[in-house]
């Protein structure tokens, strides 16, 4: 709750006016049970019309003012609490963009989804409505009992007794449901990372034909978050019924003592009535706080959600000369000492994921000099990917040196390392908007010419002509309106617009064909001589004219050197070869 002090820091002015204005439009509801019983009591009973048209007037100013008011209350908490959320959203969608791969795959995209949208909507709902009516509700009721003493002190003693009472009833349920609608919370995580997996794996659950199946698994999760909510909902519930009978019991006692005292002579009609509206008043504030109270909870859990995820910190930390002017520019950042020094190199590296026993990488030493192909090749779960993403510092080496450059990658600033990497994810990811925009991404001062060459290179120059809007062609979500092979040559050409010193393709071209696979490596290699290509495939094809392959098996180096010298000294090489190639193709290549 600290933190979400903190924010609401910014908007001091709102978080006091708001308040205010409710207690000031509560205070003139409080006059409203006296105007009522003097004219009952002068203008009723003496059959004055004038009076008790002026205390309608009265009346109708009353309402007028405490309408102004409420408007006034409302508009400053809407406010707060509007700003307030638009700022912890903000702040969480750069804190998520912060985290190393490490802690997303930790914390899961499903689980981040949920509070960067429901949590943050349920604390900012129980914002604007805690400073509506956190202060206005009690000040309503202690200010009815207090006004009821001063008209009759018989009748308020039963205010005494049942406000007490009341509040323990409202508070135990308080304690009870808050952490229920934790639980929702974290079940409702569970059925939107069911919900995600359907939607993306959509083609194929219905190639394998498991729609019932994976209907079931939602409906069980979906089931088991409905019976969470009716329990707690059950429970939160009983604040109405038990209000009601209190209150109306409440009420009955306030009669039942007026009508004594009425008929003894102590006390006036209009002032029985008074108690009764003073008590009605309670009711109704009562009964706002019960609800108000369910929505804190909501909000209180839904804030402990989100800080949870503020409180993730990147295992990615920046190097404390981060800020140094001569440490921004890539060209100056190498030195002239290192000038010499390999593109890349690991020395000795391990790695490993989160929560996983055994190290994804473990021993890996190479160097890659400035304008070499390497490339990546071995069995699935091989740690091909997992050492590439070493190199743009998406992940720590658990032991050993990466090093760019002759630097190690963690003495470099994130920004600066990633200005000195273009990187093709495995998966093709484009955003809606213009082909020129996606472009960009890249670098966002390319000119056209700069993105055309990039598209040449690529091998998309020509399906992006053949659309015929040139570089405003538009591009849907994920790129849905192009294909497998387009979106792979787009994502390719994205990197190349950013004319980086290390290149690194993961398996970016496996939607392409062997022709075209072929082109696209010839045009990278003529048409980037001094950049460093690390080349990640499944096919040997695609590295085999590499100037070095790295052969990795179970997340060790089980080889190193060109196509023919692995032939002839890696095993598991030749096998992935035999499996690929005609044996004659094979034993020709050794030769």
């Amino acid at each position: 709750m600290k933190r979400l002090l903190r924010y609401m820091g910014a908007y001091k002015k709102e978080s006091v006016l708001g308040p205010l204005f409710k207690m000031l439009e509560a205070s003139f509801e409080l006059f409203v049970p006296l105007v009522v019983a003097n004219m009952v009591d002068v203008g009723i009973r003496e059959g004055d019309v004038s009076y008790i048209l002026k205390m309608g007037g009265l009346l109708a100013l009353l309402a007028l003012i405490g309408l102004t008011c409420s408007l006034t209350a409302q508009y400053f908490a809407a406010k707060a609490a509007c700003g307030t959320g638009e700022a912890l959203r903000r702040d969480l969608f750069a804190h998520i963009g912060s985290l190393s791969y490490r802690e997303i795959d930790t914390v899961g995209t499903a689980t981040l989804i949920t509070r960067m949208t429901s949590d943050i909507n349920q604390v900012q709902n129980g914002i604007n409505m805690t400073l509506r009516l956190l202060l206005r509700s009690p000040f309503v009721v202690f200010g009815a009992m207090i006004m009821a003493f001063t008209v009759d002190v018989s009748g308020a003693l039963v205010f005494a007794v049942a406000i007490p009472l009341l509040c323990l009833v409202v508070f135990g349920i308080m304690l009870v449901s808050m952490p229920l609608y934790k639980k929702v919370q974290r079940q409702l995580d569970k059925v939107l990372l069911t919900t995600r997996e359907n939607l993306i794996g959509v083609r194929v659950i219905r190639a394998f034909n498991r729609q019932e199946s994976e209907r079931r698994v939602f409906e069980e999760e979906n089931g088991l978050l409905v019976k969470l909510q009716v329990f707690v909902g059950k429970i939160s519930a009983l604040l109405n019924p038990v209000t009601y009978v209190i209150i109306n019991l409440a009420t009955v006692a306030v009669i039942w003592v007026g009508a004594k005292e009425v008929d003894a002579g102590v006390i006036t009609q209009g002032k029985v009535i008074a108690l009764v509206n003073y008590m009605s008043q309670i009711l109704v504030e009562l009964i706002k706080m019960a609800n108000l109270i369910i929505l804190i909870s909501k909000a209180v859990a839904c804030m402990n959600r989100v800080d949870g995820v503020f409180s993730i910190q990147s295992s990615l930390k920046e190097p404390a000369d981060a800020g140094r002017e001569e440490e921004k520019d890539p060209e100056a950042a190498k030195g002239e000492a290192r000038a010499e020094a390999p593109a890349v190199e690991f020395r000795n590296v391990e790695a490993a994921y989160a929560g996983s026993g055994n190290p994804a990488l473990s021993g890996i030493s190479f160097a890659a000099k400035k304008g070499e192909t390497i490339g990546v090749i071995g069995g699935t779960g091989s740690g091909k990917t997992t050492l590439v993403n070493l190199i743009p510092r998406f992940y720590d080496a658990a032991k050993g040196q990466v090093l760019v450059n002759g630097r190690d990658v963690r003495e470099y600033p994130l920004e600066e390392l990633r200005l000195l990497c273009g990187v093709v994810p495995q998966r093709a990811v484009l955003f809606k908007g213009s082909l020129r925009e996606n472009m960009r991404w890249g670098r966002p001062d390319a000119d056209d010419e700069e993105i055309w060459e990039a598209l040449g290179t690529a091998q998309a120059r020509d399906f992006v002509e053949d659309k015929g809007q040139g570089l405003d062609m538009p591009i849907e979500q994920e790129g849905r309106n192009l294909s497998g092979g387009q979106r792979q040559r787009l994502t390719i050409a994205r990197a190349l617009v950013r004319q980086p010193r290390i290149l690194i393709l993961d398996d970016s071209a496996s939607a392409l064909d062997f022709a075209t696979d072929a082109r696209l490596r010839r045009a990278i290699k003529e048409d980037t001589e001094d950049t460093t290509v690390f080349l990640v495939a499944q096919r040997a094809s695609t590295i085999k004219n590499a100037d070095k392959i790295l052969v990795l098996d179970d997340g060790g180096l089980a080889g190193a050197g060109t196509h023919r010298e692995l032939l002839k000294t890696c095993q598991v090489y030749r096998e992935i070869c035999l499996s690929q190639f005609s044996r004659e193709e094979v034993e020709r290549d050794e030769q």
